[in-house]
């Protein structure tokens, strides 16, 4: 630069004041840093599912320290493959290593016991097993969701593979089998009272793998549950469940869309669990569980804790949009006419859906929870 010049030009050829300039390049320099910590989780994330997928981490949590080539032998997987693993999650924090300067294959490693279990019981309430796989399964069909952005037309749900599906069950299981029947539904009185009488019934519109059907229906000895789902792979999956917790007498899951005007029944309470944000019609849904309830029975809708507008953003809203973006809108625009929602479905939202559905108002339950808003709407 010459003497007394004031500024220099940026990349665009736009003259930029020193001060300003030294602003913007250090402003720069800690947006690339964070997206290269950015990339770092994402291969972390992969990792973690290649260890969940491959036994890795179950192996060690119940033998203790390993080689890489004892981890290999007990999960029929290769050596080599095993070590280069085993060093990542080393670097990466998740794995301890007794000693690093030993013989690449003499080093023992092993999982913290706070690891382990985060990573490898099922039922507790801070196992994120689950998490890993429903980021892979959301990303793979990446190509697909770059030209449904250019066509405006959707990507199947089935195109997301098992992996999103078996993830998200994973993630939920523990919180529907041991806190809806003992935390969330109690905090409606009413509700709670009348699921402990004789005879009641409940339908679980978009029920998974049915693992909110299984926690009512133990929660409530005397309820009956139809569980209803679209997806053919989430419903085998579901009676799979129902029949391994020995409630195939009470829980029925049922291949149906929820939007489907034929469904029949009159139900107590009438349930949605993180679904209607994916419906390319959920006016039609809501319409249906209204229906559904006639009208002495209760709707509940649990849906994303997103903020109340844009500006008001909640704590999580750049988890939910990383699943907006890649899957919940492009599976909600596979069927047109949609609704578009995405997973941000923010609380008048809804409330607008409801009311186009003949609900009278939509009330937010005082129910606690990082990632879940609780909603009941009034008849």
């Amino acid at each position: 630069m010459k003497h007394g010049s004031v500024g220099e030009a940026n990349g665009s050829g736009v003259v930029v004041p020193h001060m300003a300039q030294t602003a913007i390049e250090a402003e720069t320099e800690q947006f690339v840093e964070g997206l290269l910590e950015a990339a770092e989780g994402a291969f972390l994330t992969a990792t973690v599912y290649l260890g969940d997928q491959l036994g890795y981490y179950e192996t060690l949590a119940e033998t203790g320290p390993l080689t890489p080539g004892e981890l290999a032998e007990r999960t029929g997987t290769d050596e080599r493959y095993a070590r280069e693993w085993l060093e990542q999650q080393v670097v990466t924090g998740v794995l301890s290593v007794e000693d690093e300067a030993a013989p690449a294959d003499e080093r023992r490693y092993s999982l913290p016991p706070a690891h382990a279990e985060a990573l490898c019981a099922r039922d507790s309430l801070n196992y994120v097993a689950g998490l890993p796989q429903v980021v892979v399964g959301s990303l793979l069909p990446i190509h697909a969701v770059v030209d449904a952005f250019r066509t405006g037309e959707g990507v199947p749900f089935a195109d997301y593979s098992p992996d999103l599906h078996e993830g998200q069950a994973r993630m939920n299981r523990a919180s529907f089998l041991q806190l809806l029947g003992s935390e969330w539904l109690p905090a409606v009185p009413d509700v709670h009272e009348r699921l402990a009488a004789p005879g009641a019934r409940v339908a679980d519109v978009g029920c998974g793998f049915g693992y909110s059907c299984i926690g009512v229906a133990r929660s409530y000895p005397e309820a009956h549950v139809d569980g209803y789902d679209l997806d053919e792979e989430s419903v085998e999956a579901a009676r799979e469940n129902v029949a391994e917790a020995g409630l195939d007498g009470r829980v029925e899951i049922h291949h149906r869309d929820a939007a489907d005007a034929e469904i029949e029944g009159d139900y107590d309470l009438v349930l949605a669990f993180e679904c209607v944000h994916d419906m390319s019609d959920p006016v039609g849904a809501l319409s249906t569980m209204r229906r559904l309830a006639g009208e002495s029975g209760s709707v509940l809708v649990v849906d994303e804790r997103a903020g109340n507008s844009f500006a008001e953003r909640s704590e999580i809203e750049e988890f939910l949009y990383g699943f907006s973006v890649t899957h919940c809108l492009p599976v909600g625009m596979v069927d047109q006419p949609s609704a578009a929602t995405g997973t941000v479905m923010r609380p008048d939202t809804l409330g607008g859906y409801a009311e186009r559905a003949g609900f009278s108002a939509v009330s937010v339950l005082p129910i606690e929870n990082v990632f879940f808003r609780f909603y009941r709407l009034e008849q």
